[in-house]
């Protein structure tokens, strides 16, 4: 009798640790992202992506602030799980396509990169990582910090449009607004001010700021302008962005538009910001008190110490691993279901019925 006691809680162990297994549970053994997770899988991976972008910026320069931008914006809508990167479908609009991403760019930079991956390593690095590692690059290839990030993230396969406005500042947006939807990222004021420097490089479409710079007073038919820009700048902004202008590109940074420095901070704190969202970064204690001391700083290392922490932060913003999301072969489109992805799936269930069968053996003795 006591044999089978014996069987019978030996299997019902095994029977619930297949259960434990297959419900993924407890959630703190899933996978997470790591520091070179492609070593072993696609060991050439981070270098590939250095080696292309240096070949992509080298030739177009202006692509660095692009594809910083891409990569933030990917991570506040979803998580940085590359869902930025998916095309809109017959039955569904995706977040590229979205009024708010309009002036996105640097889709084409990321599947290039990520083609050539597919030939070194298939299947095996994901387009958020492409974009993850792209963007890291942007910066260290304008003169930033090197920027140390994790990889293993996974692919997400949802995007919808309707998913961006309320995770995206808008263009009016105090910065109260702004704190707020950083916190909902477990982002503080600080990251808010430091990741704003990304505006050190890059540029703005002229339908960004061209409300600062025509009939700023709704109430009134003039021609009035923002008055905390400078006026020089002003002058400058309007010789370049003709009223109703939504095409043109306008450095974000006039001083070094291509150079990751404290210029941003400079034009900021001199009233020659471009966007309404830097101007407001003077209106709190704490964003200003950042943007006065970076102004004022006569080397780099403080800001690029903390841009390095403030982008690694945002990096990890609703990741996917453990297999919850895919390696999507090609960035703008999900993987076809395939025999392959139910795999795991079947196995798991084989097993299952093994165990579930030794159960029942071990009653009948």
């Amino acid at each position: 009798m006591a044999s089978r006691s014996s069987s019978v809680l030996a299997a019902l162990n095994v029977v619930a640790l297949l259960l434990l297994v297959l419900c993924g549970w407890p959630a703190k053994t899933e996978a997470h992202t790591q520091f070179g997770a492609y070593n072993k899988t696609c060991p050439q991976a981070e270098e590939m992506v250095f080696k292309e972008m240096t070949a992509i910026l080298a030739k177009s320069p202006d692509l660095a602030g692009p594809l910083l931008r891409l990569f933030s914006v990917d991570c506040f809508v979803g998580g940085c799980e590359g869902s930025i990167l998916l095309n809109s479908t017959a039955n569904n609009t995706a977040e590229k396509d979205s009024p708010l991403n309009k002036g996105l760019r640097g889709f084409d930079v990321v599947d290039s990169i990520k083609a050539k991956l597919e030939v070194a390593c298939p299947g095996v690095v994901s387009c958020s990582d492409v974009l993850a590692l792209a963007a890291r690059d942007s910066v260290r290839l304008t003169k930033g910090p090197y920027i140390p990030i994790t990889t293993g993230r996974e692919d997400g396969n949802r995007s919808s449009a309707a998913d961006v406005a309320p995770n995206t500042p808008k263009p009016g947006a105090t910065v109260t607004d702004l704190i707020a939807l950083f916190a909902r990222f477990n982002l503080t004021a600080k990251d808010l001010a430091v990741l704003s420097g990304a505006h050190t490089i890059g540029k703005a479409h002229c339908s960004a700021f061209s409300p600062r710079l025509y009939n700023f007073n709704s109430s009134s038919n003039d021609a009035s302008s923002d008055p905390t820009l400078d006026a020089n700048y002003t002058a400058t902004l309007r010789g370049q962005c003709k009223a109703g202008d939504i095409a043109t590109l306008v450095d974000l940074d006039p001083s070094s538009g291509t150079v990751f420095d404290l210029g941003y901070y400079r034009d900021v704190a001199a009233s020659r910001d471009l966007l309404s969202t830097d101007a407001a970064l003077l209106l709190d204690a704490d964003t200003r008190a950042y943007v006065l001391r970076q102004a004022n700083a006569t080397a780099t290392d403080e800001f690029f110490a903390d841009f390095a922490a403030s982008f690694y932060n945002m990096s990890k913003i609703g990741v996917l691993t453990h297999h919850k999301g895919e390696i999507r072969r090609q960035c703008s489109v999900v993987n076809p279901p395939s025999a392959s992805s139910s795999a795991p799936l079947t196995h798991a269930l084989l097993l299952a019925t093994s165990l579930f069968t030794a159960f029942a053996l071990a009653l009948a003795l």
